[in-house]
């Protein structure tokens, strides 16, 4: 008698946390197979028990729902990010616990948290601390968290119209659009979503990264190095195996490989049109790409402006080549924090020396606060939303002179400066709301106020490397008490998931059928 197998399709309808817990399990055997290729036993040993650990417990539960029909549809699929950034990284952090040996469980969860959400906030400051397959699991989990959130952000939250996309729908958040709003309640439609984007930007996602990691390669990166920072780059979480760029090997030509590959974080249309948000398919004229463009060359040049009137005060011949390697360094970072990846280029040490600025950390908070495209792994308001609030500010500074006049904007722009710029509003409040909440929390563990203020925007804007280069001197995550990093926690979900997803999963009409 034959055995009977359970078909692809019906593997496919498992429950998407069972199938991402799968998926996570076997990645764990790429570290342990790197660490076995470096002679490190121990390592290797943690990550492949851990890994088949996983995977069998996967089977099992697996042949034991295979049958089993989801209740919840599209919003289920949202509960499902929300349990997956919060309880995943309670299997992710065993075999980092275990490898490691010299540190704490709630500090290996703290590090998954970090890795999965795209965070990136270092808690181990000295690299060399780490083996370098661990080195390889962080980025590879945030690698894998960031093309979790670029699948979801089209399968999940363009349908419930949450993630930004709420800003030009139609529909209130979390309720969908029109009446494909019951179809994306049923459940065969969103798996069936989920399985389409998943075909789609797989392909996209992958090779993209191969092909940063091999320009990196070439550039004179060790392979590991240029491994970690490609899958960091694009999954902007700022993750690196050897401190940061500045301790690289690739010099200008890797900082500019990177700069060119942190311009897909600012638009969803430098690689793809299936979530077309205002009604063009023109990177030209996509108002994100304008906007993230307008600040990358606005912000630069005012600094460099002002590095330029101290050049004068100064009489030295070696003046130009400093002004090239600060204003560099200037256009990188501000690039790297606006996409809230995070990396601080090897020249911006330069410009600060040279313009003598005292309070670099704010800009590049701002820019975080910012944050990058909708449906891109970057976090932040983003600048959809950003944008949507520059058309109403000008509605109603013309509306102050011309009081009887009517907008001039096209249709899709008029959406945005009304409708779309009061939901806009509204996230910004609650953003501002949640930025406060955290900062108190966090100053009631004994934080100070700079260092807690710092920390929140660097865990609700996703943009971990803040807590290394916005304060005057670098926060030590590894000292803070438990509580402390456990809030931390609760800050890169929410920063991730953003406040408007976790409301509209309080809301019973998002349940009602």
């Amino acid at each position: 008698m034959a055995r009977k197998r359970i078909p692809t399709r019906g593997i496919l309808r498992l429950p998407l946390l069972l199938l991402i817990w799968g998926g996570f399990s076997l990645a764990m055997w790429l570290p342990a197979v790197h660490a076995l290729i470096v002679d490190d036993h121990q390592t290797s040993r943690s990550f492949f028990y851990a890994g088949l650990a996983g995977g069998i417990g996967v089977v099992f539960i697996g042949f034991s729902v295979v049958n089993r029909q989801p209740k919840h549809g599209m919003p289920g699929q949202l509960m499902t990010l929300l349990a997956t950034f919060v309880f995943l990284p309670l299997f992710l952090a065993i075999p980092v616990q275990d490898a490691l040996q010299n540190t704490t469980y709630i500090n290996a969860y703290f590090d998954m948290v970090s890795a999965l959400t795209t965070t990136g906030a270092n808690l181990y400051s000295a690299p060399e601390r780490l083996p370098e397959s661990i080195h390889l699991w962080r980025a590879l989990v945030a690698w894998l968290g960031g093309l979790f959130m670029w699948i979801a952000a089209s399968a999940v939250m363009a349908p419930l119209s949450l993630g930004g996309f709420e800003v030009t729908a139609r529909a209130e958040p979390g309720e969908g659009l029109g009446n494909g709003s019951q179809e994306a309640r049923r459940d065969d439609a969103s798996h069936r979503k989920l399985i389409v984007v998943c075909r789609a930007l797989f392909p996209v996602y992958i090779g993209l990264t191969f092909a940063l990691m091999l320009l990196l390669v070439l550039s004179g990166e060790r392979t590991l190095t240029a491994t970690v920072h490609a899958m960091s780059v694009m999954a902007t979480s700022g993750i690196s195996s050897i401190g940061g760029l500045a301790n690289g090997q690739g010099g200008f030509a890797a900082e500019f490989v990177i700069f060119l590959f942190m311009l897909f974080a600012l638009s969803r249309l430098t690689f793809s049109s299936d979530t077309i948000g205002v009604g063009t398919n023109r990177l030209d004229l996509d108002p994100e790409f304008r906007t993230g463009i307008l600040i990358i060359i606005a912000v630069p040049i005012l600094l460099f402006l002002r590095h330029w009137l101290a050049t004068f005060e100064v009489d030295s011949a070696d003046n130009f080549g400093l002004a090239i390697s600060s204003l560099w360094g200037a256009i990188f970072t501000v690039t790297a924090f606006l996409t809230t990846t995070g990396f601080e280029s090897a020249h911006w040490a330069a410009a600060q020396q040279w313009s003598g600025l005292q309070t670099p950390g704010m800009i590049l908070m701002g820019l975080a606060l910012m944050g990058g495209g909708v449906a891109t792994t970057a976090g932040g308001v983003k600048l959809l939303r950003v944008y949507a609030l520059y058309l109403n500010g000008l509605r109603e500074m013309e509306l102050l002179t011309m009081p009887n006049s009517v907008s001039s904007l096209t249709r899709r722009n008029r959406r945005l400066q009304s409708n779309g710029a009061y939901v806009a509003w509204v996230f910004f409040m609650l953003f501002a709301l949640s930025l406060a909440v955290i900062s108190i929390a966090l100053s009631a563990t004994g934080i100070s106020f700079e260092d807690a203020l710092i920390l929140t925007v660097a865990t609700l804007s996703t943009t971990g490397p803040l807590t290394d280069i916005a304060g005057n001197t670098p926060i030590d995550l590894g000292l803070l008490e438990t509580t402390a990093k456990l809030i931390l926690c609760f800050a890169m979900v929410l920063g991730r998931l953003e406040t408007l997803a976790i409301i509209a999963l309080l809301s019973p009409n998002l349940w009602r059928s």
